[in-house]
């Protein structure tokens, strides 16, 4: 099935403890961009989750929000920082001599000086961490491809009902042609014979200039390969993943085919029928724009 570049996934998982909450969502990008935000102290998996990622996604630019609760009761902790302390009172007792003053330091009083007493966050077990959020990732991720997934099937079917219109544009393009030719003969017989009047016409010069108006009009070609470029096209939307770079390469095959056509024309009926083309393929290259 394809995919959607848009798509959204969201996954919590709490244990041990601890909660992990995944949002991600996407939009269609040239490349594959991933943007995540996360608590600093899982900064360390920056780079393990975005090797996570590259095994559901291709391309797409995605924003990441990764959220992260420790309800433990162990994590924080109590330093005593008992040099810096003999150095505060050695300072204390310097002052004292010097300017002869009273020493009144009490316990409170020296555990209120800067950093001597401060709150340390216990050091966490790496693997037990990232065992936690690796599998809220795993289900955001999952809930993103299956939501990419449905996006991708409406796109699909979407662009095939185009595609089928664009064949039967096609089919009244080659209905048209030689009805062209035949309404040109026709003109060009008229013409003659109010020049020339009761002069007898010269079939070998009319076939001639027939000819020549036939070739300049003959649109054949275009037709027969805008016809195996939507073939192509429906073929390549059976597939997997990673075509929609393919698909919008053949789709501006198609649209250079639409272009000769049009300019080719020398029918008003037809020109419609060409403008009708390009604005049918340019509907579907926007669609191309978000598939994966």
């Amino acid at each position: 099935m394809i995919k959607s570049m848009t798509g959204f996934g969201r996954c919590e998982i709490a244990e041990a403890d601890r909660k992990f909450t995944v949002e991600m969502k996407g939009v269609n990008h040239r490349y594959l961009d991933v943007n995540i935000r996360m608590p600093k102290k899982l900064n360390f998996f920056e780079s393990a989750i975005r090797n996570l990622l590259k095994q559901y996604v291709q391309r797409g630019k995605i924003d990441i929000f990764i959220g992260y609760e420790d309800m433990t009761e162990s994590q924080m902790t109590l330093k005593y920082n008992q040099k810096l302390a003999e150095e505060y009172m050695a300072s204390f007792k310097q002052m004292k001599e010097q300017f002869g003053l009273d020493n009144d330091v009490r316990v409170s009083t020296l555990a209120r000086c800067p950093e001597v007493l401060t709150m340390e966050e216990q050091s966490v077990d790496e693997e037990e961490l990232w065992s936690g959020l690796e599998k809220a990732m795993k289900g955001a991720c999952e809930q993103f491809v299956q939501t990419k997934t449905t996006e991708g099937e409406n796109l699909k079917k979407d662009i095939i009902g185009k595609l089928d219109g664009m064949l039967e544009v096609v089919a009244r393009v080659e209905e048209r042609s030689p009805q062209i030719v035949a309404e040109y003969r026709e003109k060009l017989e008229t013409k003659v014979k109010e020049l020339l009047g009761d002069t007898q016409i010269d079939e070998g010069r009319i076939a001639a200039e027939i000819v020549i108006f036939s070739d300049k009009i003959c649109t054949d070609e275009e037709v027969v390969r805008l016809k195996s470029h939507i073939k192509h096209m429906k073929e390549t939307l059976e597939q997997t993943e990673g075509i929609g770079r393919k698909l919008d390469f053949i789709a501006q095959e198609m649209n250079r085919e639409a272009n000769t056509i049009l300019s080719k024309a020398n029918d008003l009926e037809v020109s419609n029928y060409a403008i009708d083309l390009k604005t049918e393929i340019e509907k579907v290259r926007e669609q191309i724009q978000n598939i994966e």
